[in-house]
């Protein structure tokens, strides 16, 4: 599974941080998944892997300008890229009024039909791209959520000792349970074919935060994921500061959480363009805040920082970060 920041800025943007957008995809697959799509995402893609044709599905946490704001114009561009393929926009109720009222007011058609998803209407997962796509409720200032991608589709080997011992004969109701559909038997029985998998590994997991003040929101989610990619706005400093009405995490707030929940990597991003300098106000801070809570896999996030989860559960940074734990500061 690959990851790539197009935005780590939390707000507005700084020299060198867009505001939030993250593409991610299972390595084997072009096609992929954005996870909110901040203003100017389409510009830094221009910098990443990851072309509009192959975007599988869009995934908004929230309707704050800082993660949304980007999204027409990202679409746009699709289309006068020549895209011809659905695409779903899965995000809040909102979302379906903003986009095609901005589409409509600007006199911009797409060559592509677009399905909007109500988070608050998903009743199970959504497949796309390889993965399984859950959403969880998160607490901030207007209705967000965290959306989890479990993957979906990894290698697997028929179980073929249950098989006999359950009764069913070699033949082609084997190649049907191998391919994970539904067989019902001549006996009345039926079958999910993934319940005769034998899997290579267990499915990796990667939760994408959106802005949320109780990291413990996502305790149920915690317990089967190897990542949590989760904002970091403030410092607990900062966050004593100003008060609870800006509905943040502090660093130390999401550290204790990770900690707690036995999270192997942790990934903090959306950070506040006050954390741009020097000495109090470097990155650094929220850093050295972290770890005095966490001992697990801890990353700063950058814009075009690429990512990779490798099957052992493992984070490791592809491009330029310097090393786990670690930011090169670039103001």
């Amino acid at each position: 599974m690959e990851f790539t920041f197009l935005g780590t800025s939390a707000g507005t943007p700084t020299k060198t941080r867009n505001v939030t957008a993250l593409a991610l995809r299972l390595k084997r697959s072009k096609q992929w998944c954005l996870i909110d799509c901040g203003e100017g995402t389409q510009h830094q893609l221009l910098h990443a892997p990851y072309s509009l044709a192959q975007l599988g599905a869009v995934f908004i946490t929230h309707v704050h300008g800082d993660h949304c704001f980007g999204l027409v114009g990202l679409l746009a561009s699709a289309s006068m890229a020549g895209r011809t393929e659905p695409l779903t926009i899965y995000g809040p109720a909102e979302l379906s009024q903003f986009i095609p009222l901005t589409l409509k007011l600007t006199d911009t058609w797409l060559s592509y039909e677009i399905t909007f998803v109500d988070v608050n209407q998903l009743t199970e997962a959504v497949q796309v791209a390889g993965f399984k796509v859950y959403a969880w409720p998160l607490n901030h200032r207007v209705l967000c959520h965290a959306w989890q991608f479990v993957e979906h589709d990894i290698a697997h080997q028929l179980d073929t000792e249950k098989l006999v011992h359950e009764g069913i004969a070699r033949g082609p109701i084997w190649g049907q349970i191998q391919r994970g559909e539904q067989v019902t038997l001549t006996d009345g029985r039926v079958l999910n074919g993934r319940d005769y998998w034998q899997l290579a590994q267990q499915p990796r997991s990667i939760i994408v935060a959106g802005d949320n003040d109780s990291p413990e929101c996502l305790s149920e989610a915690a317990q089967s994921a190897n990542v949590l990619i989760h904002e970091a706005t403030y410092s607990q400093a900062i966050c004593d500061k100003i008060g609870p009405a800006p509905m943040h995490s502090s660093a130390a707030k999401l550290a204790k959480f990770a900690q707690q929940a036995q999270l192997d990597n942790l990934v903090m991003t959306h950070f506040s363009a006050r954390f741009g300098g020097k000495g109090a106000a470097s990155i650094n801070v929220l850093e050295q805040e972290a770890k005095r809570f966490y001992h697990g896999r801890l990353w700063l996030a950058q814009d075009l920082g690429h990512y990779q989860l490798n099957s052992a559960g493992e984070v490791s940074c592809l491009n330029r970060c310097l090393n786990k734990g670690g930011f090169d500061d670039l103001n």
